[in-house]
C-alpha cells in the first residue's frame, strides 16, 4: 500500500508538474505572440506584379527583423478615397498609407491624426531626410511639418496607340498646340476610331484636362494667386478660358461611348482593348493598360507611344510645366517605431530602384535614378526634369471640398451640362467657402 500510494502521489506530482509546464509555455506562446508588432500598410495599387514587389521586399525586411510583420492591407482608388478619413479616425487605422500630398495631406496633418515626421527625418544630422530630393521633402511640409516620406514623383500625359494613330494618318510628333491635338481628335474620329479612352465615373480623370488648360492659359501666376484669394480668382480670364477649351473638346465627341460612368481601370481596359486611340493618364500607364485588358495583355510595348500635353497657342503657361504626383507614404500617429523604420527601408535606394526598374515608379531617393529602363518612364523623367513647375494634382491641392468641386465641374462642363463661366464660379464659390 505504501509503494502504490507513494506512486500514486508522484504521479500526480508529475502531472501537476506537467500541467504547470504546459500553463507557462502557453503563457509564454502568448506573450511571445503579444511581442509581435504588426504593421500595417494601406495602399491602393492594382497591378499584381507591383504588389509582389512590395511584399517581397516586405518579406526581407520581416526576415532581418524578427517580431515584425508587416501586413499589406487593399483598397481601391474610389473606396481608399471615400474610407480613409472615417478610417483614420478608428481602431482600424493603418500604420501608413498612400497620400497624394496637397491640400488633402496638409488638411489630415492639421487634424492630428498624422504623425508629425520632421524630427525623425532630421535625427542623426538629417541622414533620412538627405535622402531623398530635397523637392520632394519641400512639397510635402506644411508649416514647417514634414507630413510623409517621399515615394515618387509622376507626371500624367497622353498615351495613344500607335497601329490606331498610323490608320487614321495621324503623326504624334506633330501634336504640339491645343489646335493640333484638337485636329487630331477630329482625323481619328472621321477614320471610325474613338479617339479618347475617357473615365467620367470617377470624375477625376477628366479634371486632367481642365487642370492642365488651366496651367497653359494662365501659368503658374494665375493657378497661384487663385489659390491664395488673389485677384479675379478661380474666375480669371484664363481659366475661364481654359474651361472653354474644354467644353470645345467635349463637342467633339471625343470618349468611348458610356464614359460617363466608367471607371479608371475601365477606362484603362479601354485603351488596352484597343478600342479608343488615347488616353490621358500616370506614368505607369504602360503597365496598368495591360493588367486592365481584357485578355490580361493590353497593348504591346512598342505599340504605345507618349506625348506631353500640348501648349495653348498665347498661352501664359510654359509647355513645359507639368501635372503630376509626388505620391508618398503618410504615418498615423499611433503607428509603432517599427514603422519609421521599415520606411526607410521601403524607400531606400536599393529598393526603389528595384521599383525603377520594373517601371513601376521615377524614384524620388538619390542614387535610384539609374533604375529607370523603361523608354516611357524615362520619357517621363526627362520630362519632369526639365519642368520648373510641377504642379500637384488639384483636385488633391486645392483640399478635399474644393477638389471635389473641381472635379465636378470638369465632368459637368465637358459634357456640356455647365457652363465654363459657372464652372469657374463654382469653384470659386467653394474656393471662399472652404475659407471660412
Amino acid at each position: 500500500m505504501f509503494h502504490f500510494a507513494r506512486a500514486k502521489a508522484l504521479s500526480g506530482a508529475r502531472v501537476a508538474a506537467i500541467s504547470a509546464a504546459t500553463g507557462l509555455a502557453i503563457l509564454l506562446g502568448a506573450g511571445n505572440a503579444a511581442a509581435e508588432t504588426v504593421v500595417k500598410w494601406l495602399h491602393l495599387e492594382l497591378d499584381p506584379g507591383y504588389v509582389a514587389i512590395w511584399r517581397k521586399i516586405a518579406d526581407q525586411y520581416e526576415a532581418s527583423h524578427p517580431g515584425v510583420k508587416i501586413q499589406m492591407q487593399f483598397l481601391e482608388n474610389e473606396a481608399f478615397k471615400a474610407k480613409l478619413p472615417t478610417l483614420l479616425q478608428s481602431s482600424d487605422a493603418p500604420d501608413f498609407f498612400y497620400s497624394w500630398g496637397g491640400g488633402v495631406l496638409k488638411q489630415q496633418l492639421q487634424t492630428g491624426t498624422l504623425m508629425d515626421l520632421t524630427s525623425a527625418m532630421n535625427a542623426n544630422g538629417g541622414e533620412w531626410l538627405k535622402a531623398y530630393n530635397p523637392a520632394s521633402v519641400t512639397g510635402l511640409t506644411f508649416d514647417g511639418k514634414i507630413g510623409a516620406v517621399p515615394f515618387k514623383l509622376g507626371t500624367v500625359s497622353f498615351f495613344y496607340n500607335k497601329a490606331l494613330f498610323a490608320k487614321a494618318g495621324v503623326d504624334a510628333s506633330a501634336i504640339k498646340t491645343w489646335d493640333d491635338y484638337l485636329a487630331a481628335v477630329k482625323k481619328i474620329k472621321a477614320a471610325g476610331i474613338v479617339p479618347i479612352a475617357g473615365g467620367g465615373g470617377e470624375k477625376w480623370p477628366i479634371h486632367f484636362y481642365w487642370s492642365y488648360l488651366v496651367m497653359r492659359d494662365g501659368g503658374q501666376k494665375v493657378f497661384d494667386a487663385a489659390k491664395s484669394g488673389q485677384g479675379d480668382g478661380f474666375n480669371d480670364p484664363a481659366i475661364i478660358k481654359a474651361g472653354e477649351q474644354l467644353a470645345e473638346l467635349g463637342k467633339l465627341d471625343p470618349f468611348q461611348p458610356g464614359y460617363l460612368g466608367a471607371t479608371w481601370p475601365q477606362t484603362l481596359g479601354v485603351f488596352g482593348d484597343g478600342k479608343a486611340a488615347m488616353i490621358l493618364g500616370f506614368e505607369n500607364t504602360q503597365a496598368n493598360q495591360k493588367t486592365n485588358a481584357g485578355d490580361g495583355k493590353g497593348l504591346a510595348p512598342d505599340n504605345i507611344g507618349r506625348f506631353a500635353f500640348p501648349a495653348v497657342t498665347g498661352g501664359a503657361g510654359d509647355p513645359n510645366d507639368t501635372l503630376g504626383g509626388l505620391n508618398a507614404w503618410a504615418v498615423t500617429k499611433k503607428a509603432p517605431p517599427e514603422t519609421l523604420d521599415f520606411l526607410k527601408y521601403l524607400t531606400n535606394a536599393d529598393n526603389e530602384r528595384i521599383m525603377a526598374k520594373a517601371g513601376m515608379i521615377l524614384p524620388v531617393t538619390n542614387g535610384s535614378e539609374d533604375g529607370i529602363t523603361n523608354p516611357l518612364m524615362a520619357d517621363a523623367a526627362k520630362q519632369l526634369a526639365a519642368t520648373k513647375w510641377h504642379q500637384n494634382f488639384f483636385d488633391q491641392d486645392l483640399g478635399p471640398s474644393v477638389g471635389r468641386v473641381v472635379n465636378d465641374v470638369s465632368v459637368a462642363i465637358v459634357s456640356g451640362q455647365m457652363t465654363p463661366k459657372d464652372g469657374a464660379q463654382q469653384v470659386q464659390d467653394a474656393f471662399e467657402q472652404d475659407q471660412l
